[in-house]
């Protein structure tokens, strides 16, 4: 059991000594990731652009990319991207929206069926129209704005409004720094991505509140302790469980990153990066945003005092 504490029980950290570097480089990397969405932009994929999406593999032999290009050039479908995905047989397409009908849609997959000939198997197409994609944009955008708005009154009614604040300046954070991670990398944003930035969401979220419930207990508990030391305490006592829990949840994503195959693996390296950015901000972030807010244990003190004579 030593071997797999991976820190101390008496582990004695000043987190809050670190806020100094830890605002402004958190700052620079939010700055620098809405500057990347508002220049860069994100790679839509076809569920929020709209158009078709087919999978092919070829059987007789690997693929000639350039050759595929060429003849789905020659049909006059616009923009349309040809990668290799997965092993050097399979080929992904990406082909933008034709027309308002669904008969255009179909004929196009008609038309790139003659064009690739017979030695190719056709594994998969997905068509969606430039209206459904816009509906789905709209329903993740509230999605993310919906979770944020009732994580911020649970915990406002769970704790104090300084808790409610933190809690949203750190996953907001997270968030955006998820969402610099997609326009640096040009990684395909599609409804899974939606997905990923959601669970992101919530795990940063679940690691804030751990944090903040353990400083809630300490303030009963320390009532003459400063408050950077208390915050300094809370984060030692809960660090343990963070980092198991990062670690084991790290060690399952980076099988699927390996194993799972290309489809899933913009989400997963998602899931990753948040896991870390998360793990990061609940650490680093979410207490030293208490002392930014001005939070004030001698009211809370004082309160829990009120409660404990009132039930007397």
């Amino acid at each position: 059991m030593k071997l797999l504490r991976l820190v101390p029980d008496k582990t004695n950290l000043r987190f809050m000594s670190w806020r100094r570097i830890s605002y402004p480089f958190t700052a620079f990397v939010a700055i620098a990731s809405i500057a990347l969405f508002l220049t860069v932009g994100l790679n839509y994929g076809i569920d929020f652009k709209g158009g078709s999406l087919i999978e092919i593999k070829t059987t007789d032999g690997p693929a000639n990319i350039g050759e595929i290009r060429g003849k789905l050039g020659d049909l006059n479908l616009g923009d349309i991207q040809v990668q290799e995905f997965g092993s050097p047989e399979e080929v992904l397409i990406r082909i933008e929206h034709q027309g308002d009908a669904d008969a255009d849609q179909q004929e196009v997959l008609t038309n790139v069926r003659q064009a690739l000939g017979e030695n190719v198997e056709f594994r998969r197409t997905e068509i969606v129209g430039p209206r459904v994609s816009g509906e789905l944009a709209q329903a993740g955008i509230m999605a993310v704005g919906g979770a944020l708005v009732l994580i911020l009154f649970y915990i406002w009614i769970r704790f104090e409004w300084h808790f409610a604040v933190g809690a949203i300046l750190t996953t907001l954070n997270d968030i955006i720094v998820t969402i610099g991670l997609f326009s640096l990398l040009q990684l395909d944003f599609t409804l899974s991505s939606i997905a990923a930035v959601l669970t992101i969401l919530g795990y940063s979220l679940n690691d804030t509140v751990v944090v903040y419930d353990r400083v809630r207990e300490n303030l009963r508990r320390y009532k003459k302790l400063p408050l950077d030391e208390l915050l300094d305490r809370s984060i030692n006592e809960t660090l343990a469980r963070t980092v198991n829990t990062s670690l084991t949840t790290l060690l399952a994503l980076f099988a699927l990153y390996i194993f799972g195959g290309e489809v899933i693996q913009s989400f997963v390296l998602a899931m990753i990066f948040g896991v870390v950015i998360g793990t990061y901000s609940s650490v680093f972030l979410a207490c030293p945003f208490l002392i930014m807010l001005k939070l004030r244990p001698s009211a809370f003190r004082k309160e829990e005092d009120d409660n404990k004579a009132i039930q007397a």
